[in-house]
């Protein structure tokens, strides 16, 4: 099949739940995140919901997504900044990510995958190739809870974090923060030691729970479990913080 003029093969369709198109949280500098439709993962605080299936999305070619980068490609150079691609889990749609990514290098944009790692056998090496920097949620550090949180098993999450390191890509560890769930010390240390290890994790961000997306669940009637969990204390966030620090990373 022949290449489009941004470098990519046509068409491939994918499922667009959303864009912001001057995201500062999601990566490096001023970014245009796409949200992409699907997630094979149940997480008790998920704020996003209505990312759950891939139909809960905008069927949508890949040309027709980086025709509206390529609009604001300049902004975002200028921004010191690129395109993130989040979800949902954007490796339930592989093939459209790869297309995206490889547009957005043609482009000479900075490129960024926000990802659970669940899904880090659907992303090849040459999706990876085009991939700048991930962003990677490891969520729990025991099986246990983190099936409790998730639904699904933490092992290929590790796998994929530990190709990441053999490729020497760049990672941002994100860690959600829940009190009574995820703010086990110990299970944290254990964390930041295998993230020291792997060689690769330029910084960790340790995110407070919150409930936003409790209202989503209320109006797809879904129950939410965490209605009586508070978000953590500013001195509970950087006590998790320091336990990152100890291992020799960076959490600002």
């Amino acid at each position: 099949m022949s290449l489009g003029p941004m470098g990519v093969s046509a068409p491939v369709r994918g499922w667009v739940h959303s864009v912001e198109s001057c995201g500062t949280l999601d990566g490096p500098g001023l970014r245009y995140v796409l949200f992409l439709a699907g997630c094979p993962l149940r997480c008790l605080y998920c704020h996003n919901p209505d990312t759950r299936h891939m139909h809960d999305g905008t069927p949508t070619l890949a040309g027709e997504v980086l025709a509206d980068i390529a609009s604001t490609a300049g902004f975002l150079t200028r921004g010191h900044g690129g395109v993130t691609l989040s979800g949902g889990e954007p490796l339930v749609q592989p093939d459209f990510c790869a297309a995206i990514l490889r547009g957005c290098k043609a482009m000479g944009l900075h490129t960024a995958l926000d990802t659970s790692g669940y899904l880090g056998n659907h992303a090849d090496d040459f999706l990876l190739a085009d991939t700048d920097l991930v962003l990677l949620d490891i969520k729990a550090f025991t099986e246990r809870t983190y099936r409790a949180l998730t639904g699904v098993p933490l092992r290929p999450t590790l796998e994929f974090a530990e190709r990441l390191a053999e490729l020497g890509k760049p990672v941002w560890l994100r860690y959600v923060l829940v009190p009574g769930l995820t703010d086990d010390e110990r299970e944290i240390t254990a964390l930041a030691e295998f993230a020291a290890g792997l060689g690769v994790v330029e910084r960790v961000d340790v995110l407070p729970f919150h409930k936003m997306g409790e209202a989503k669940w209320a109006a797809l009637a879904l129950p939410y479990q965490l209605s009586d969990t508070q978000p953590p204390t500013t001195e509970q966030t950087e006590r998790a913080r320091g336990l990152f620090r100890n291992a020799g990373l960076r959490a600002p």
